[in-house]
């Protein structure tokens, strides 16, 4: 497993999940990489299980690729919303 592809996933899955999801979810570029990386394995695992797709196989295991990365930004922006309902819930 190659740390730099993964913390370079996840700074752009992260961001471009950012930008597309309405609203403002804060937090810096650790946050912004941590959700891209976490939006990769649940991208990568949802698209292998729903779809059998390589590009969310490829957002599995951190490989920089087109497919790779729409899977990280998918499973990133499902995060985002996610967080938003636990956090609304509990304010």
């Amino acid at each position: 497993m190659n740390i730099i592809a993964w913390l370079v996933l996840g700074l752009i899955a992260g961001a471009l999940a950012k930008l597309i999801y309405p609203g403002h979810q804060g937090g810096g570029i650790i946050a912004t990489i941590v959700l891209g990386i976490l939006g990769a394995l649940v991208g990568g695992y949802l698209g292998q299980v729903l779809l059998g797709s390589p590009g969310a196989a490829a957002a599995a295991t951190g490989t920089l690729s087109i497919g790779g990365i729409i899977f990280a930004v998918l499973g990133a922006i499902l995060l985002i919303f996610i967080w938003g309902l636990i956090t609304r819930r509990a304010a």
